[in-house]
């Protein structure tokens, strides 16, 4: 059950980033793209050092990619998340430190002003396994889809412009997925692949110019489920700072905050900071 699903929303994901990606024709003409590649290095050696240190590797590579689109009454805006990090310690090996992927797709048809009518979906996960190093041996805690998020759902759509807008669904569908050797966490039943919520989402993206060549993102998702203790409301939290040095190099910060007591009961928070290269395409 699990594999089918994984290769339908591998497939889904796919099928709609090659149209995005389709070169403008007279009929497909309204697309906006815009994205950027980052990646950041970062690496220490030590020689006789008298004050100790370990030598490390480690790099980090991220992908922001809008693609929208809009025609008469009609929008679709898309964005997809990519994130991958790897630390190397001499004598620990190579461990992960980031691993993010988020696709968002939300349909809008005009009501008024700058209201629409509007279905969203947002797909969640991560690329390999994750462990908990604190154990020894280490203990696996996550996979591929293990968990994954799917959520749905109609509601309105609020957009001034590509840089600002919220969605508000009142009536979302959200359904956490784990493999076989997951099943009983991340709110699943023991014996369950699957938890389903219905409840409200909301969700606001703002980004704007700082100052000369500083932009800052932020992305915050609340949800809270109807079925199941909805004063427990989850937080996604992000925030992202660029510092466009010249055309190729960068500064990056960003931060990270989520609270989920169905994924933990402490509050999450990740923070990758560093000089590399960026790409805006």
């Amino acid at each position: 059950m699990i594999k089918r699903i994984h290769i339908t929303l591998l497939v889904v994901l796919f099928t709609t980033t090659i149209t995005a990606q389709e070169k403008p024709t007279e009929n497909n003409s309204k697309w906006k793209k815009k994205g950027s590649i980052s990646f950041l290095l970062n690496q220490s050696s030590f020689s006789n050092w008298i004050s100790g240190g370990d030598n490390t590797v480690s790099g980090n590579l991220g992908i922001n990619y809008d693609f929208n689109y809009t025609k008469d009454n009609l929008t679709w805006d898309n964005k997809l998340i990519l994130a991958y990090g790897i630390n190397n310690v001499k004598g620990n090996g190579t461990r992960k430190t980031d691993d993010r992927f988020e696709f968002n797709s939300l349909v809008g048809k005009k009501a008024k002003g700058n209201w629409s009518y509007s279905f969203f979906l947002n797909i969640k996960t991560q690329f390999s396994n994750g462990y908990d190093y604190t154990q020894t041996p280490k203990v696996k805690t996550s996979a591929f889809l293990a968990p994954g998020y799917v959520s749905f759902g109609p509601g309105m759509f609020w957009k001034k412009s590509d840089n600002f807008k919220i969605n508000l669904a009142p009536i979302t569908s959200k359904i956490t997925l784990v493999s076989d050797e997951f099943s009983g966490k991340y709110g699943t039943d023991l014996g369950k692949n699957t938890r389903y919520e219905f409840g409200f989402n909301g969700s606001i993206n703002y980004k704007t110019t700082v100052m000369e060549n500083i932009t800052m993102e932020n992305i915050l998702n609340v949800y809270s489920n109807y079925l199941d203790t909805p004063q427990n409301i989850d937080i996604d939290y992000q925030l992202s700072f660029v510092m466009q040095i010249n055309k190729y190099l960068s500064t990056n910060l960003n931060l990270h905050t989520i609270i989920d007591d169905n994924a933990s009961s402490k509050v999450q928070f990740k923070e990758v900071f560093g000089l590399g290269v960026n790409y805006i395409f």
